[in-house]
């Protein structure tokens, strides 16, 4: 900023400029007081000698030494004129003079000193006479009466006036430019003094635009200003407040975006996507990577979301609709924004309902396995309960057969109904771990003999390996056996005759584990992702025949986790599958699920 623009420049201009006006007009005024004091002393003067001349001329009767003495009263700037008559008038001797008298001629010359002349009158006047280049003073003053009668004149050169008004005003205009100096160097220093207070507030509101908020003023006088700074800093501390409670709110609101799991999304009136969360993000890419899209340039909503926001503005009313990209199933649900009474957008929020589907379907399948799975043992209890009642079997032996064929059908169904009991249970939390020091070899040989008939019977070899460096260990015997139940039960089940089922078995100090591999059938690799999920069957009609209901691998990895352990699954078709389950050693929160 420029001086002359700055404040400081302005006040200091305008303190110099009214200061200069007032020494001009004081210096005018003086100077003209000074001028007229000092010709008003020397008229004054001047006529006291006139007037001691005329007494002089009027007292002597000898003229000849009554002038004498008049000569001696002139000095070097007055001269002296005495005039008897138009043929008698004296001059006062020029020797030492350095004006010249005034002389009959000059008197006639002048209207008011030769009406004074003839009407024997006092005057006074200020002119300039003969050849003379300054103003004179002339005092004209009678004396005698009758024949002795006559008029004395005096005149007096102005320059010493002159020059003393001359020595004056330099005096007066030396002053008056020390003033102005002073003047200026004090205006500069107050205007200075005064502005400092406001240049640091224009610094400060220069800070507060950046958003430096603890910026204070220093306040340095008790006045206006002062309290302009008290002020300026109240302000500030007020702004620093609202600003701190805005920044929250917003990142309040920003972490609540953030944290939602349904994608948020603000449309501006023309369309265009002002606000997203992370979970909406991810739905726009997975449009722009479907349209081929640049993410950079995306900016845009898809055509269906583009439709049902043209539908929300125009009706103002809710909308929803559903759509899939990429393979996921979203729900968007569209709501107008308002600015007071008028619609200045809308709000979006998007669910991925992807597996809440995918659950839907899942509970649909289980109904299916369910019903197929009751209705054999349902239709084979009803069958051979007929035929006893029919009184078909006539022998012990067919009627001990039928008898064992409804009890093996009814333990299916309890097997069955066990399964989802339990199941139940684990999700609900309602089980709990029965823990103990169990010896491992024994455990394990046991387990596996349940196994040896059935895998003999199948023509599949089932072997196993026990690599026992802890010999015991703490655990719930009974839900381990039924996941490994479980988990070789299905190994079989799943293995042609001639495969081979075998449990590897590694105690150590830090924990168990545990694998079953089968060459069996295997399982698709599209499945692996879901295997444990509950209602879930791998490859439906391949497995539907043999006997599962897709929840044994939901209650194993309860099981497991119910220990803190963990559990894994590899396989390829047509090759085998291996589960493999860890059990950590000494978990102090094993206990209950």
């Amino acid at each position: 900023m420029k001086f002359w623009k700055s404040v400081v420049g302005k006040l200091w201009f305008t303190i110099l400029l009214l200061v200069s006006f007032v020494l001009f007009i004081l210096t005018f005024f003086l100077l003209e007081f000074i001028e007229n004091y000092h010709v008003d002393e020397a008229e004054a003067d001047l006529t006291k000698l006139a007037s001691k001349v005329a007494v002089i001329m009027e007292n002597h009767k000898d003229q000849e030494t009554a002038r004498s003495i008049t000569w001696e009263l002139a000095d070097e700037l007055t001269s002296i004129t005495v005039i008897k008559n138009e043929n008698e008038y004296w001059y006062s001797p020029r020797e030492n003079q350095k004006v010249a008298s005034i002389t009959l001629k000059d008197i006639k010359n002048d209207s008011d000193l030769n009406e004074a002349l003839q009407k024997h009158q006092k005057v006074q006047k200020r002119t300039v006479i003969s050849d003379q280049k300054n103003d004179q003073l002339i005092v004209g003053v009678p004396y005698g009466k009758g024949e002795d009668e006559g008029m004395v004149f005096l005149s007096q050169s102005l320059l010493a006036v002159k020059d003393t008004t001359q020595h004056t005003t330099r005096y007066i205009l030396f002053a008056a430019a020390i003033a102005i100096v002073l003047t200026t160097i004090f205006a500069f220093f107050l205007s200075s003094r005064i502005t400092y207070p406001l240049r640091k507030m224009r610094q400060g509101a220069q800070d507060l635009a950046k958003g430096k908020f603890d910026t204070k003023i220093p306040i340095l006088t008790q006045d206006e200003i002062g309290e302009l700074a008290i002020a300026f800093n109240q302000m500030g501390r007020q702004l620093k407040f609202h600003i701190t409670a805005l920044n929250q709110e917003k990142e309040h609101l920003s972490n609540i975006l953030s944290s939602m799991a349904d994608g948020v999304i603000t449309i501006n009136i023309d369309g265009t996507i002002l606000v997203t969360n992370p979970p909406a993000e991810r739905f726009l890419q997975a449009w722009y990577y479907e349209q081929n899209m640049n993410v950079k340039e995306g900016h845009e909503l898809p055509p269906e979301a583009r439709e049902l926001f043209q539908n929300t503005v125009g009706t103002e009313k809710e909308q929803m609709i559903e759509m899939t990209l990429q393979g996921r199933t979203w729900v968007l649900l569209m709501s107008p924004l308002y600015n007071q009474s008028h619609v200045r957008g809308a709000v979006a929020v998007l669910r991925d309902m992807t597996e809440e589907r995918r659950l839907d379907k899942l509970r649909k399948d289980f109904i299916a396995n369910v019903s197929h799975e009751l209705r054999t043992p349902i239709s084979m209890l009803q069958g051979y309960s007929e035929a006893i009642v029919d009184d078909i079997a006539s022998s012990e032996e067919e009627k001990k057969e039928i008898a064992q064929v409804i009890y093996d059908e009814s333990l299916r169904m309890g097997r069955l109904v066990n399964d989802l009991l339990d199941l139940a249970r684990m999700e609900a939390g309602h089980i709990s771990l029965n823990v103990e020091q169990v010896e491992l070899r024994e455990f394990f040989e046991r387990v596996f003999r349940k196994f040896y008939g059935v895998a003999g019977d199948k023509e599949i070899t089932l072997s196993h390996n026990l690599d026992l460096h802890e010999a015991k260990f703490v655990f719930d015997p009974d839900k381990m056996e039924q996941v490994l139940t479980n988990l070789i039960d299905n190994a079989i089940r799943h293995t042609n005759a001639g495969g081979t089922v075998h449990v590897d078995v590694q105690s150590a100090q830090s924990g168990l584990k545990i694998a079953v591999k089968d060459s069996g059938s295997g399982i698709p690799e599209e499945d692996l992702p879901f295997i444990f999920e509950r209602f879930y069957k791998a490859d439906k009609a391949r497995t539907r025949g043999k006997g599962g209901t897709g929840l044994g691998l939901a209650i194993v990895k309860n099981i497991v986790d119910a220990h803190n352990g963990s559990i894994t699954v590899h396989s390829m078709l047509n090759e085998g599958t291996s589960f493999t389950f860890y059990i950590p050693r000494n978990k102090q929160d094993v206990g209950q699920i």
